[in-house]
């Protein structure tokens, strides 16, 4: 399988293509401020064809770019129901104060947007993504999980975690929608994964579900500390 990606934007949010091999559809998840261009180097240099936008959230700098990919290439955007009012109006995932930098800008839906549940299972571009609920960053905060065969031919899980879980850090929960014990609930969930499973954030390296439950220090006592994401 094909995982590649690039940090877009000023929030230097992760966007992932994900696909077969080389040459075949793909599905993009997290199109951030500023990814068109890197989008295209991306699926020139692999001969990719998108069928789907997934979101992990609604958040504007995960989803900034999703009106013009999805428009440019005539495909549907996958988003949590809870977070799709976030779409058109971004500005709800932010305190009033902070609510000033949307001035000016214009947001909205794609022309086709369809919504994500717990536990399904969707088959796309030849791939099997299993959806989980995910709240405490938001509302409508999910995951993707889907396996990765690595060089020996074996399946390995990949985690695409948006801003629930990251590299020695977690996501904040102190934005409109957020919730603390909920996203205790939630990380609690994603740690019973097997400890090789690969974990892609939605911000900074990639790391597995083994190296945080045994160095991240949010997990044992997520209460104190900076927390990253949006």
């Amino acid at each position: 399988m094909l995982v590649a990606g690039f940090p877009a934007g000023s929030f230097q949010t992760n966007c992932y293509v994900v696909a077969p091999a080389p040459g075949e559809e793909c599905v993009i998840v997290d199109p951030g401020q500023d990814a068109v261009e890197g989008l295209d180097d991306l699926l020139r240099e692999h001969r990719l064809k998108p069928v789907a936008v997934l979101l992990t959230h609604g958040h504007i700098d995960h989803m900034w770019s999703v009106v013009p990919v999805c428009g440019a290439r005539d495909v549907p955007a996958w988003i949590h129901p809870d977070d799709r009012d976030l779409l058109s109006d971004p500005a709800k995932g932010f305190p009033g104060p902070a609510r000033q930098m949307f001035g000016g800008l214009e947001f909205g839906e794609p022309d086709d947007v369809r919504e994500l549940s717990d536990g399904a299972v969707i088959e796309l571009a030849g791939l099997e993504l299993t959806v989980d609920h995910r709240p405490g960053h938001t509302r409508g905060s999910v995951t993707f999980r889907t396996p990765l065969q690595d060089s020996q031919g074996e399946d390995s899980p990949v985690l695409f975690s948006g801003d629930l879980l990251f590299a020695g850090s977690i996501g904040r929960t102190d934005l409109p929608g957020g919730d603390h014990a909920v996203m205790l609930r939630s990380l609690a969930k994603t740690m019973t994964l097997p400890d090789d499973t690969v974990v892609l954030p939605g911000h900074g390296p990639q790391t597995t579900i083994g190296r945080e439950r045994a160095t991240n220090p949010f997990l044992g006592d997520v209460a104190a500390g900076p927390s990253r994401g949006l």
